[in-house]
């Protein structure tokens, strides 16, 4: 099928990686709905810091920026350990927004983790081209690690009308 292809019912996506895999396109292309399927799996990385089949290529680039700093990475080994060095467990993605993008897509996360005995969130935003063999280039905007004390102070000074 190809990727300007609609449908509505669901198809099976003719791509290696997800082979057996059954997606509902709801009038979405099939370039869209394997970019889904990555955001999907990228997100699954996210939780268990295991890295899926076929979810990076292996000459990817990492370009990631928190708060006051940026760090960069190729290859997926150095890109795995570069998110392993500040987030070494496992954790949840408890709330995602996926949009597609002519290249790949953004998906933009909360996640909720342990560490030293301390609970920690943060909120992301990934900016990811795909091509063949995956995620070929990854942007990662971070807006730090909070801990308790971090989310006390701002719920006493701030009030959200949305989570």
């Amino acid at each position: 099928m190809p990727h300007t292809n609609k449908a509505s019912a669901p198809v099976s996506v003719d791509i290696p990686e997800f082979e057996g895999r059954y997606v509902d396109l709801g009038g979405c292309t099939v370039g869209e709905a394997r970019a889904h399927a990555l955001a999907e799996e990228l997100i699954k990385f996210l939780e268990t810091s295991e890295v899926p089949n076929g979810l990076f290529a292996a000459d990817m680039f990492c370009d990631f920026t928190m708060p006051t700093w940026r760090l960069q990475a190729c290859g997926v080994e150095d890109s795995v350990a570069l998110r392993l060095a500040g987030h070494p467990g496992r954790g949840t993605v408890p709330r995602w927004r996926f949009d597609p993008t002519p290249t790949g897509f953004v998906l933009e996360v909360e996640e909720a983790w342990d560490s030293g005995g301390e609970h920690w969130t943060c909120r992301e935003l990934f900016r990811a081209d795909i091509g063949d063999e995956g995620i070929t280039q990854l942007s990662v905007y971070c807006t730090g690690d909070w801990d308790a004390a971090r989310r006390a102070e701002h719920a006493a000074a701030v009030t959200l009308i949305r989570p």
